[in-house]
């Protein structure tokens, strides 16, 4: 049996497993107005904010040094049992938030999510150099990456139609379930990697593995060698710190949102769990398009004979460039329905260029190394929205949330400097050679 287009199904399969991430992990925040009244009765707002706080600073803090564990797992056991260990892990843990008592139970779930869900980012990235041919690789990120953003778009509603008919333990059990669920057609269709899976026609393994081989040396016709450093030598080389910082100026911005949408809207405009079902998922329409427009554009570049480094680099300026004026706009957005558009107009922005950065790892080395930096950049990314995230209560104690945007808007400044300081190049990276 072989199956036509077999790394499009796989692709699939991955965005689906992100979707269902971004279900599980925003349950909390939508349920949050519900679970408070239920276990928190006698705090004030502030307390609240400040307790949901802590618990989301507990699920990064885990996710950032999950992306770290997970690159090297995915390196080490291949994308087909590392995506098996962190989907069937963050599953369980979702469904265990159903018998959470306070906010110590609260944590440990979260701790337990946050470091299994983490391992979706670099098996994903692992996954695209494995499948993609090279000029394919910003597509099927951005596919990917709407994963993210449909999950957002669906959980608000999703998980709000669910509490009027489940109570918020049993919307956990739901969502926790579908994840385990997902298990299935993985195991059955991800049996190997494309140069020795059963199904996959010839014709579609030549075309990606011919797509994926080094450019030809000026000396002659021989292919380069695949660089692989170890993590040391990676994490010498000023490329990769380009990635790492990067990612870790423009990831906050993405869980500002992600955390803070349906409490932004609870305390500006006094939304109820309803009434955010209604708001809270347009921002992540425009989230999805921006994947799908940054990988189109990308692809486009690329076979209209643009270098990597051109591509790369113009669509991740680009994407800030979109995200700078609508941060700030948020200093005064006006009516909800005004607000929830500017940040689909952010959201927009930030995965234009999120999914070219995330594809930087396999530009620049070999495969059996991309796990390793795209963990560490993962890790970088999450640490920085630890920082964003723990500053927001404070920030916006007042209800104010300008600052929180204005710093937003600053991070996606230094972003695009990372990019175009440390990484002169976006092209292969060669082993260093002594004198």
């Amino acid at each position: 049996m072989k199956i036509k287009g077999l790394r499009w199904w796989v692709i699939a399969l991955i965005a689906l497993a992100t979707i269902i991430n971004y279900i599980d992990r925003q349950a909390l925040s939508v349920l949050w107005p519900d679970i408070v009244e239920d276990l928190f009765p006698e705090k004030s707002s502030l307390e609240r904010k400040q307790i949901y706080a802590n618990i989301s600073i507990v699920f990064v803090f885990a996710y950032a040094f999950g992306q770290a564990i997970f690159g090297k797992i995915f390196d080490w056991v291949g994308t087909r049992i590392g995506f098996v260990l962190s989907i069937g892990v963050w599953s369980l843990a979702t469904i265990a938030h159903a018998f959470a008592q306070g906010v110590l139970s609260f944590s440990i779930f979260r701790a337990i999510l946050g470091v299994a869900e983490a391992g979706n980012w670099p098996g994903a990235t692992k996954g695209n150099a494995e499948w993609f041919p090279t000029k394919e690789r910003a597509l099927a990120q951005g596919i990917f990456n709407s994963g993210a953003a449909i999950g957002g778009i669906v959980a608000i509603p999703l998980i709000a139609f669910l509490t009027v008919y489940f109570s918020w333990q049993m919307v956990f059990v739901i969502v926790g379930a579908v994840g385990l669920l997902w298990l299935v057609p993985w195991l059955v269709l991800v049996k190997s990697p494309p140069g020795s899976h059963p199904w996959i026609s010839e014709e579609e393994k030549e075309y990606i593995l011919t797509g994926q081989r080094r450019s030809a040396t000026s000396e002659g016709n021989e292919e380069e060698e695949e660089y692989n450093p170890s993590t040391g030598e990676l994490l010498s080389r000023k490329q990769s710190w380009g990635v790492i910082i990067a990612s870790a100026a423009i990831d906050p911005i993405w869980w500002l949102f992600v955390f803070w949408i349906p409490i932004y809207l609870n305390e500006v405009y006094a939304m109820d769990v309803k009434s955010i079902g209604i708001y809270g998922w347009v921002p992540y329409v425009g989230a999805m398009f921006g994947a799908w427009f940054g990988g189109l554009l990308a692809q486009n570049r690329l076979k209209a004979g643009w270098n990597t480094d051109k591509t790369r680099k113009l669509t991740i300026t680009l994407g800030c460039l979109i995200m700078l004026p609508s941060l700030l706009a948020m200093a005064d957005p006006g009516e909800p329905v005004t607000a929830v558009l500017i940040m689909a107009v952010i959201l927009f922005g930030f995965q234009t260029a999120i999914g070219n950065v995330q594809t930087l790892p396999s530009d620049l080395l070999g495969k059996k190394a991309v796990g390793t930096l795209a963990g560490f950049s993962g890790m970088a990314a999450k640490l920085g929205a630890v920082g964003l995230t723990s500053l927001v209560p404070y920030l916006t104690a007042d209800g104010n949330y300008t600052p929180a945007f204005v710093i937003g808007a600053s991070l996606a400044v230094i972003a695009m400097a990372a990019i175009w300081i440390l990484i002169p190049k976006v092209e292969p990276l060669k082993k260093v050679t002594k004198a």
